[in-house]
């Protein structure tokens, strides 16, 4: 199986995602921890039976099993860029998020939770 090449140096999608984590609303650091992390995932979960999209900002195939080949992918995950960054970093948590209806998720394997968060190292924000 091929991986996915890297389009963000891994020192460039860390220091996003913690820009992001510490309370960053610069657009270019959000859309680089979005992209970077969409590649971490499917680094992580190689594959192409989910379908993660955070438009308009990424999308990633990921997740071993059946790959589809035209049309709509069986398994979609769909989120707005706020959504998934908290996902990531771990303050926000999966089932929260589905059942709040910001994670729209279909399919029998669209499910992240065994996945997420993908960088809880990175500490949330403290009070200012």
């Amino acid at each position: 199986m091929t991986m996915a090449r890297r389009r963000i140096p891994a020192a460039a999608g860390d220091a996003a995602v913690r820009a992001v984590a510490a309370g960053s609303a610069e657009r270019t650091e959000r859309t680089t921890a979005v992209r970077y992390s969409l590649e971490e995932l499917s680094a992580r979960a190689p594959g192409n039976s989910v379908e993660v999209r955070v438009p308009p900002l990424g999308v990633t195939q990921c997740v071993e099993g059946p790959r589809h080949t035209r049309g709509t992918p069986p398994n979609v995950i769909e989120t707005d860029a706020e959504t998934w960054l908290a996902l990531i970093t771990g303050t926000l948590d999966w089932a929260e998020a589905v059942s709040s209806g910001a994670v729209l998720a279909s399919g029998q394997r669209a499910d992240l939770s065994a996945l997420l968060p993908l960088f809880p190292q990175i500490p949330a924000p403290g009070p200012s």
